[in-house]
């Protein structure tokens, strides 16, 4: 099969600041198309993936938390599709915690020490075989930010990278279905528009977060852009 025969990939984007980003263009210059739904306005989600591969974006919300984020039991129903269907899924941040949740493992609200800014992602031993993440080096910066974190993998589930404050940094459930913690789509500028204030209370200071983040910008794109073409030939290995 050609990429370009493959279904759009569906994306999943649960707030209006949390766009696919770099990844969506990388996914359009890898062949694939893609199609953003945005259930935070209104967009209903399908009943079912019809074969496409899917993407859930990240968001403050934990992965069951139905009455602020009323599409949330929509968006699990078509991650366990994908899992019983063996279709490919990439869940960011949100994302990934809630492909941890449908596939057993367990998430906590507010739990550990905040990440924010670009972090040092630890490569372990299991990614050196891994579709997407083989390769890359001991380690890959990317962005982070969150309060929440998954607490328990699920049974079974590939453990592939962590950080010192964040164990659970990406993982793998079965062959085509990939969770991670960090957020490979954002860009260093954006943290420039995070809200200073929240941050200081946190002890984060957003100006050096923004500059460790520019430096680290030619690392990142690097890393990530080559994870999400491999993505992508995951998704047009698809039976």
């Amino acid at each position: 099969m050609s990429i370009t025969a493959v279904a759009p990939v569906l994306i999943v984007q649960n707030t209006k600041s949390g766009g696919p980003g770099r990844v969506g263009d990388w996914l359009r210059e890898a062949g694939l198309a893609v199609e953003v739904l945005r259930p935070y306005e209104g967009a209903e989600l399908p009943g079912t993936l019809d074969g496409r591969p899917l993407l859930v974006l990240g968001g403050g919300f934990l992965p069951d938390d139905d009455e602020r984020a009323p599409w949330l039991p929509a968006t699990r129903r078509l991650v366990a599709e994908a899992l019983d269907g063996g279709t490919p899924v990439l869940g960011i941040c949100l994302g990934g915690q809630l492909l941890a949740h449908v596939a057993g493992g367990r998430v906590r609200g507010n739990h550990g020490r905040p990440e924010y800014g670009s972090t040092r992602i630890r490569l372990r031993p299991e990614a050196a075989d891994d579709p997407l993440l083989h390769g890359l080096g001991a380690t890959v910066p990317a962005i982070e930010r969150h309060v929440d974190q998954i607490t328990e993998l699920p049974p079974g589930a590939a453990w592939l990278a962590s950080t010192e404050d964040c164990p659970h940094q990406a993982f793998r459930v079965g062959e085509r279905a990939w969770g991670v913690q960090f957020h490979p789509e954002a860009e260093a500028a954006r943290i420039a528009g995070w809200d200073p204030v929240p941050l200081a209370r946190q002890g984060f200071d957003r100006d050096r977060l923004h500059a460790a983040a520019v430096a680290d910008e030619g690392a990142a794109v690097a890393a990530w852009s080559e994870v999400t073409r491999r993505f992508a030939r995951v998704c047009a290995t698809m039976p």
